[in-house]
């Protein structure tokens, strides 16, 4: 059989997504809950990527399969729930089956609301699949609970406060999302605590082996590529773990090295800018100010 070029789909409405999967059309042009054991997307469409231009939060309670996202594939056998931002690549594997359910959310649909604003600062839209939310007992009952509602509401007769009822259970269904990857934050403290270490050893060997000579000041993405995690996940984490996001991190690491130049060594306030990954010292001198409360030059001062 001739291998399919792997292009990427990009699919614009839920109604476009409803005929791929070989579904009756939704009951609503901008909201879709898909019962996800329905599905069976069209043989010439299988072993594809897809770019999808709406949300998409999928429950998923077991599987035999498993879903590619972005670089990785992600192990649902346990379950859980996924949580993907328009633009984001999709890859279903062949022959997978999923039970659980898929809201679908187009952005014109809340566009007028709130949450068309406070759904960008939910960074777990932004994580990797091997990232995704698992849920204990009590809390699949709260999130299978609230698909329940949107689904029961979706098939009562649209009327004028049909679209604030959704958002609204859509609303609380994130606000839960929110605690309980807070939740998952606190259980996983262990391994925690292990890639903050790692991280630490990432960090401190870039800039004993010089790499930001070459390659420039490191980046958040580059510390969560080296963790195989994706940088908002990351920045999460670290946060719920020492109240410091990725970047904070890294500044913390830059100037204490900063330090050790200027107190250790003759280079001059320049060449430490350029030793630590700054292609400018104006920079490197605003940020040590902003950090320390003094220049470079004062706090070299200090020790001679």
């Amino acid at each position: 059989m001739e291998k399919k070029e792997n292009y990427i789909i990009k699919i614009s409405s839920i109604s476009e997504l409803h005929n791929l999967l070989q579904l009756p059309g939704p009951l609503h042009p901008l909201v879709s809950l898909i019962d996800n054991e329905k599905m069976s997307i069209k043989e010439d469409w299988a072993g594809r990527s897809f770019m999808f231009n709406f949300y998409k939060i999928s429950y998923k309670y077991s599987t035999s399969g498993k879903m590619g996202y972005g670089q990785g594939y992600y192990d649902f056998n346990e379950g859980g729930m996924m949580f993907t931002a328009p633009g984001q690549i999709l890859s279903p594997e062949e022959n997978a089956e999923y039970s659980g359910c898929t809201l679908l959310i187009h952005p014109d649909f809340i566009r007028n609301y709130p949450l068309a604003k406070n759904i960008k600062s939910l960074g777990f839209f932004s994580y990797d699949t091997n990232e995704a939310l698992h849920l204990s007992d009590q809390e699949k009952t709260i999130m299978k609970g609230l698909l329940d509602s949107i689904k029961n509401e979706l098939h009562t007769a649209i009327d004028e406060v049909s679209q604030d009822v959704i958002i609204s259970y859509t609303e609380v269904l994130l606000n839960y999302s929110n605690r309980f990857y807070k939740r998952q934050f606190i259980t996983r403290k262990a391994v925690n605590s292990d890639l903050l270490t790692k991280m630490e050893k990432v960090l401190a060997d870039y800039f004993n082996d010089q790499k930001a000579l070459t390659t420039g000041l490191p980046t958040v993405e580059f510390l969560a590529s080296e963790l195989n995690l994706s940088p908002h996940y990351l920045s999460d984490m670290l946060r719920n773990l020492t109240g410091q996001n990725a970047q904070q991190h890294i500044h913390e690491k830059l100037i204490e090295k900063a330090k050790e130049y200027l107190t250790a060594t003759n280079f001059s306030v320049s060449e430490v800018a350029y030793a630590l990954g700054f292609e400018h010292p104006q920079s490197f001198n605003k940020l040590f100010k902003k950090k320390t409360d003094q220049t470079p030059l004062s706090y070299r001062q200090l020790f001679n």
